[in-house]
């Protein structure tokens, strides 16, 4: 006979329960990187803008991963499978910057 798990159930048979209290405070630090993007959106940073909003997309979608999807207490598998995304997600940004900073621009109109 073999072993089946439902969702959220460990191959032992346990639960793991995230407390309400955590789920609050990672609620917080979202709403605080939140209003830091707005905050870093209005400074003229130059060529940093892009790095640090995308730095602080990256955090945030960390902690939601990890907490919300409660991908922290799952098994290796979903590690990996989460983990692969993000190398897709940077396959796909560095092929759209390579075709980006190799273009030949022309000016309007011609």
């Amino acid at each position: 006979m073999s072993e089946h798990t439902t969702h959220g159930e460990h191959a032992d048979g346990h639960h793991h329960v995230v407390p309400p209290s955590t789920l609050l405070i990672i609620f917080a630090i979202l709403m605080v990187f939140m209003i830091l993007t707005i905050f870093v959106a209005f400074m003229p940073l130059g060529v940093f803008n892009l790095p640090i909003a995308l730095g602080i997309a990256a955090i945030k979608a960390t902690l939601v991963i990890l907490f919300f999807m409660e991908v922290k207490y799952a098994s290796k598998l979903l590690w990996v499978f989460a983990g692969s995304s993000f190398v897709f997600l940077l396959i796909m940004l560095s092929l759209t910057m390579n075709d980006y900073l190799t273009r030949g621009w022309h000016p309007a109109g011609r």
